[in-house]
């Protein structure tokens, strides 16, 4: 279980993540998002419609307990993560539009999330004490919406304390989940070597399979390979920080341990994976990137 002392600080550290990504966007990114918003809505129906069925089919086929069902379903109705921001980064995909994505997909989670949820809940049949309430994500998300907000409107009073919340926000985006791994684990080791290999195959295929679904469905409605590769990270990387905050807030008992299983194990492995993926997807960007100055080498010559 999580103390109270940590789903205390966790919340704090969200609300700064939460901040720092707030200072990330001006009102002209929403502008221009609108005017070509056809890379966000191929992202929204990656997280909202691919994940989230995702998370149930694993649960049904991997013949998950109703707690850990309950876990990864969650994990799946998750909006994208700050740390997807870093990995596009890295992976030279395009920054801009994983922030956009990042952004657009939290502040339509307050709809989105309760209903898929509570959608997929039902569908499974997955009832008792381990449900988790549509009316306690909607509140949690509607508190993170807050300080997204203060952080929006003090980028604009003051863009450089904008520029450093938004690198703050990254950065603890990164802390929160080692700060999960490094006080959680340790106390629940024997857990962990008790796990069956169906709860692993889950936490991390739910990150692995949903970048291939997503950048399979990004290159499907024709966007380039970069962007694809750019939503494929924003699609498997979900909010892991924040699906434990919503479980700690609303569940208590050995429940809370169990359904807190897939959310943890998944924010340690999706750090793990999106690595090599990102390094995977920067030698394809290198690759690509060679390919256009030879090209132009050759017109040169022709010229």
């Amino acid at each position: 279980m999580v103390t109270e002392f940590e789903t205390k600080l966790l919340g704090l550290m969200m609300m700064v993540i939460m901040l720092g990504m707030g200072a990330s966007l001006t009102w002209r990114d929403f502008m221009i998002a609108f005017r070509k918003p056809k890379g966000v809505i191929v992202g929204l129906i990656c997280q909202y419609v691919i994940m989230p069925a995702l998370g149930f089919a694993l649960a049904q086929a991997l013949g998950l307990p109703p707690a850990i069902a309950m876990g990864l379903i969650l994990m799946g109705c998750m909006p994208g993560g700050t740390t997807s921001n870093i990995f596009t980064y890295f992976s030279k995909g395009v920054l801009a539009l994983s922030i956009m994505m990042t952004s657009v997909s939290t502040l339509v989670a307050l709809g989105m999330v309760p209903a898929t949820l509570a959608f997929y809940s039902n569908l499974g049949g997955y009832t008792g004490d381990y449900t988790i309430p549509a009316s306690n994500v909607a509140q949690v998300l509607v508190v993170l919406l807050v300080p997204t907000v203060i952080g929006m409107v003090l980028r604009k009073v003051n863009p450089n304390v904008g520029a450093t919340l938004e690198l703050l926000g990254g950065l603890l985006g990164v802390f929160v989940i080692v700060f999960l791994i490094v006080t959680w684990i340790p106390r629940n080791y024997q857990l962990l070597l008790d796990t069956s290999a169906a709860v692993y195959i889950g936490a991390i295929g739910l990150g692995l399979v949903g970048m291939a679904l997503g950048y399979g469905l990004a290159r499907l409605l024709r966007q380039d390979a970069n962007r694809s590769r750019t939503i494929g990270l924003e699609t498997g990387i979900q909010n892991g920080p924040l699906a434990v905050l919503i479980v700690t807030l609303s569940i208590t008992g050995p429940q809370q341990q169990e359904v807190l299983l897939i959310p943890v194990l998944y924010s340690l492995f999706i750090v793990v994976n999106s690595s090599w993926v990102t390094v995977w997807f920067r030698r394809m960007a290198d690759r690509e990137s060679q390919a256009r100055d030879q090209a132009k080498v050759g017109v040169m010559r022709a010229a």
